[in-house]
């Protein structure tokens, strides 16, 4: 019963996780397009502005995303 309670539990948490990612890069990809067409943004700047945030945001993501599914595994097959 533990196990399959934990099993739904990551997965829950594994979606949940993957569906904020998609949103926030979703959100940035959608300031970017902003600014690339406002006048008022110069071009060349845009990109320094978001890309280390962007990297952030999907390298603490995919990380977490990592650690959230090998701790999985390592449990599964500790039991076994």
């Amino acid at each position: 019963m533990e196990q399959t309670l934990r099993g739904k539990l990551t997965y829950r948490v594994t979606l949940m996780v993957a569906s904020t990612l998609c949103l926030v890069v979703c959100g940035m990809v959608f300031t970017l397009m902003m600014g690339l067409f406002d006048e008022k943004v110069d071009n060349s700047e845009i990109f320094k502005l978001i890309s280390p945030a962007f990297q952030t945001i999907c390298g603490g993501f995919i990380g977490l995303l990592a650690g959230i599914k090998l701790s999985h595994d390592d449990e599964e097959s500790a039991k076994s």
